[in-house]
């Protein structure tokens, strides 16, 4: 298998590395889309977050606010994005990874949420809800 990340894991391509447990590594993103940009990689090779454990996210989970609150204390951001790319569009890399994206004022990085709420009424979200429910 050619992944980066995996590579990045087995000391074949040099990283920023900023913490590593037994089971997660966190490198310094090589785009920099804000200062301290960082990126939380499973160890394990995982295509997406459809494939991450349920005893993984914990662990995960658990790293995440420690990694934000070092770039907090860091670089003093106005606030964070924590992002997680799950196949299309946006999944570059075929392993499973969380962004952890500083946000400064006059950054130019954009995140937007479309409201679609006037185009919504009781029964749709019903049906919505019962179809996720479904899967629980």
């Amino acid at each position: 298998m050619d992944c980066i990340f995996c590579r990045i894991i087995n000391g074949e391509i040099p990283a920023y590395k900023i913490y590593e447990d037994d089971n997660l590594i966190a490198i310094l993103d090589i785009s920099q889309a804000t200062k301290g940009h960082t990126l939380l990689i499973s160890k394990k090779h995982r295509k997406n977050l459809y494939e991450v454990e349920n005893d993984l996210a914990g662990k995960i989970f658990s790293v995440v606010p420690q990694i934000a609150n070092a770039i907090k204390s860091a670089f003093n951001p106005i606030g964070l994005n924590v992002l997680i790319n799950t196949e299309k569009p946006l999944q570059t890399v075929n392993h499973f990874h969380i962004h952890l994206i500083p946000r400064y004022e006059k950054d130019q990085f954009d995140v937007e949420f479309i409201n679609n709420q006037s185009s919504m009424n009781k029964e749709l979200y019903d049906d919505i809800k019962k179809a996720i429910i479904t899967y629980l």
